[in-house]
């Protein structure tokens, strides 16, 4: 199955995205461990983490030429999510 492509992403205080798919699915991707990894020890500057963005046609997430995730890898390890008014049904949202 080809994954969907991003749409929107919202990096959290607690190293989580937020991402929203073409789909219109929205997943948590948790990356408290994946921030410990050389390639992203970085991310653990809040200030560098937030500023994640979508990669162009929607391929993935990336903070820099060299630190990115690909749509695969956010739709296959997220965990759907479906946010109502402001609350949240099934994985708890934290940090926001």
């Amino acid at each position: 199955m080809i994954p969907p492509k991003v749409k929107a992403v919202v990096a959290t205080n607690d190293y989580c995205l937020i991402v929203t798919f073409d789909n219109a699915v929205i997943k948590q991707y948790d990356m408290k461990d994946m921030i410990l990894q050389p390639r992203f020890i970085p991310l653990k500057n809040r200030a560098v983490f937030k500023t994640v963005r979508v990669d162009i046609g929607g391929y993935g997430v990336s903070w820099d030429s060299e630190i990115d995730l690909s749509e695969n890898e956010l739709w296959t390890h997220g965990v759907e999510v479906c946010l109502i008014q402001g609350f949240t049904v099934g994985q708890p949202l934290t940090g926001v």
